[in-house]
């Protein structure tokens, strides 16, 4: 039976359903997001709280995960921690023949302003060997993170800050969704918006508007960005004919960066229009919440763009 929740409560019910689950899952926490208040009383030993020293319990995480638990560690400050899971967690699997996992999710926070905003889900899929999740609604964020918790692989799961008190439907029982099957969010045939996390509710925003226009949009929310759903995303794009790409990271070697060229090069002969990328500009995420504002997409940016492949004449 689904009612309504908020982001917040879903990642809370997926980690209480899966510590009831199994009892190899333990969550280890800085309790940033407020997420596991109700869980260190009903799961004594095994919701720990930890120092503000990431590189230490991430690398504590990842030996655990390596002798049979499946930990869950909340990480706000990603940058410290990098070489425990680039150069432990994604490869050991590989370094030991394929006889070693690593069932450990790491759970970030993006998008609370400055340092704490850079979206880093592009460098993490950049990784072979690690597993990266972007929900962008209360029912994706339980789904995923019960996936996540139960795959065999380091899974990195990225939840914006923003999203926390967005509500929605959410079915009571435990449910998973599998990793690389994006979501067709919403049907259309004049054109393709591949969205992440928040962006995701930005491009549905945009597609209301645009249908007033008689553009009808295709969204589609990938969930996993590795590993990645091509095959939804080039046969949206072969039906539309035109691709918009919104993505909260930084311009350079980003996901929408990455999308385009999958479609120019997998793609080409079905495109009408140039293929349009909507993305910050290439600098830090300003601290000040109006300059952050300008600094985002937003949904009236994609209606101009979404206008513009259109609209394209050769």
């Amino acid at each position: 039976m689904a009612r309504t929740i908020s982001y917040r409560e879903a990642i809370d019910e997926a980690l209480a359903q899966e510590l009831a689950r199994d009892e190899s899952v333990i969550v280890m926490r800085e309790n940033n997001a407020g997420v596991t208040t109700g869980l260190f009383r009903k799961f004594p030993g095994r919701v720990l709280d930890t120092p503000t020293s990431e590189s230490a319990f991430v690398g504590a995480a990842i030996g655990a995960a390596t002798r049979g638990q499946r930990p869950v560690a909340e990480v706000d400050f990603m940058g410290v921690c990098f070489d425990q899971i680039f150069d432990q967690a994604a490869k050991f699997r590989y370094m030991f023949g394929g006889t070693a996992r690593t069932p450990v999710v790491i759970r970030t926070m993006y998008g609370a302003g400055a340092q704490h905003s850079q979206c880093l889900y592009p460098i993490f899929t950049h990784i072979p060997g690690l597993k990266v999740v972007v929900p962008s609604s209360p029912y994706e964020a339980k789904g995923l993170l019960i996936q996540a918790i139960r795959d065999d692989d380091p899974v990195i799961f990225c939840e914006h800050k923003a999203l926390y008190d967005t509500s929605g439907d959410v079915p009571e029982d435990s449910y998973p969704i599998p990793f690389g099957e994006a979501n067709v969010v919403r049907d259309g045939g004049d054109v393709t918006i591949v969205a992440f996390g928040r962006m995701v509710a930005v491009a549905e925003e945009a597609a209301k508007e645009l249908a007033g226009n008689k553009i009808e949009a295709e969204i589609i929310d990938p969930r996993t960005t590795s590993p990645l759903d091509t095959d939804t995303i080039l046969k949206s794009v072969g039906n539309t004919g035109r691709l918009v790409v919104v993505d909260e990271a930084s311009p350079r070697c980003n996901l929408a960066t990455d999308i385009s060229a999958l479609v120019a090069k997998e793609a080409f002969g079905a495109l009408r229009a140039p293929i349009e990328m909507m993305t910050p500009p290439h600098t830090p995420v300003p601290f000040s919440d109006a300059l952050e504002d300008l600094y985002l997409p937003d949904a009236q940016k994609v209606v101009n763009a979404a206008k513009a492949v259109v609209e394209y004449r050769r």
